[in-house]
């Protein structure tokens, strides 16, 4: 912003008061951010793309969906020796090529599909996929690492960071629809993996802003740090609030309404990040998940109360509006359990107990809608959410105050 000085008639540059204005203001952060959301985009298109290509070609959902949950097992075992790399040799030596086998495996998954393979290498190609960076919790680190010292900075970050995996959740469903009934059924997944690599090799060659790797480095296992079990313990409850309300909401009103929780968090993030930070983490994390649990009842009780669409939209917009906030709290707790050296691999396992939590969740929001109703199944979100504060509560510890 430009004013002009009262004596000389100078211009004079004034800070932004914006704090997302200032942050991307950082040299080279706008060039790995925009790479990085190209990357990132077709973490959502991906299992969409994959079910209408086999369901349409194959006539199975059955089928389609055993190939994308293998997909996902096969992430949650991968991602984190995936980051681990990353950690020990640095983002563009491991990212790059590993991302090229992901893609080899979205286009192998396309060519059996497209040639009526067997129906195995169908999970194999697919499974090949699980390769993929977690593209966030690059971005999350080079943050960490040009923020250091800075909790405003890093907070107002980690909100960015979360409202972007919102917003490409929510854009990423709706585009490789659009793509594979505009194009041909293949056409998700073939956009989704020119995405995925176009997107990482630009954010790779962002060096300046690459954290640097430490080989010699004898930190131990995040795992093993106090703290950090309770926290995925967390974000694996967290996970299940989020797969059981996606399947519920589904049965009970179709799956368009569910933009709204998504908009609703990506919103509160953006908002969030704006806020100066509690400085007690833990205090802030728990209450965070309290307001998680009680906003994820609203929900319930419209349905419980009346059949209309419009109520049922508003309390989804209203619950997701404290998912971000929950989110963005975690991951700045899991950057600061984690030791120094291994943060990729920290946030990675972060992810892994969300997916965890996500299939969970699902299993157990789909069971209960079939043995006692859409209104009923609402409770299972409620109940993970509660869970997930109370693990919280007893069994996270932080040593002093501090985010």
């Amino acid at each position: 912003m430009l004013v002009i000085a009262p004596r000389t008639g100078a211009p004079v540059r004034r800070a932004s008061t914006n704090p997302y204005r200032r942050l991307l203001a950082a040299p080279g952060a706008r060039a790995f951010t925009a790479g990085n959301l190209i990357a990132r985009l077709p973490m959502g298109m991906f299992s969409v793309s994959a079910i209408v290509m086999i369901a349409g070609s194959r006539g199975s959902y059955a089928l389609a969906g055993a190939v994308t949950a293998t997909g996902l097992v096969a992430t949650a075992v991968v991602a984190p020796w995936t980051a681990r790399l990353v950690d020990r040799y640095g983002q563009a030596r491991i990212a790059v090529p590993a991302t090229a086998i992901a893609v080899l495996g979205s286009l192998a998954l396309l060519l059996c599909v497209h040639y009526d393979a067997p129906d195995w290498t169908l999970f194999a190609a697919y499974a090949a996929t699980a390769t993929t960076p977690n593209t966030g919790g690059m971005s999350r680190a080079r943050w960490a690492h040009l923020h250091r010292g800075d909790p405003a900075a890093l907070h107002t970050a980690n909100s960015f960071e979360q409202a972007a995996d919102e917003l490409c959740f929510m854009l990423g469903p709706a585009l490789a629809a659009f793509l594979c009934a505009a194009l041909f059924p293949e056409g998700g997944t073939l956009i989704g993996a020119v995405l995925l690599m176009t997107g990482m090799l630009i954010f790779a060659a962002q060096r300046a802003t690459e954290p640097p790797v430490a080989p010699g480095t004898r930190a131990g296992s995040p795992l093993r740090t106090r703290g950090m079990p309770a926290l995925l313990a967390a974000f694996l409850a967290t996970g299940a609030v989020f797969g059981a309300m996606e399947v519920v909401t589904i049965a009970h009103a179709g799956g368009a309404i569910l933009a709204l929780q998504a908009g609703g968090s990506c919103v509160a993030g953006l908002l969030y990040g704006s806020l100066r930070p509690a400085v007690d983490i833990r205090r802030r994390l728990l209450w965070c998940l309290a307001g998680m649990t009680a906003l994820m009842s609203l929900p319930l009780l419209a349905a419980s109360a009346t059949d209309s669409l419009l109520a049922l939209a508003g309390s989804l917009l209203l619950a997701g509006a404290a998912t971000a906030p929950t989110m963005v709290t975690g991951m700045t707790l899991v950057q600061r359990l984690t030791p120094e050296g291994r943060l990729n691999e920290g946030m990675t396992l972060s992810v892994t107990a969300l997916l965890g939590g996500i299939a969970a969740g699902s299993a157990t929001g789909g069971w209960m809608v079939e043995h006692a109703g859409t209104v009923t199944a609402y409770m299972v979100p409620v109940c993970a959410a509660g869970l997930a504060l109370a693990v919280a509560a007893t069994g996270i510890r932080v040593r002093g105050n501090g985010a």
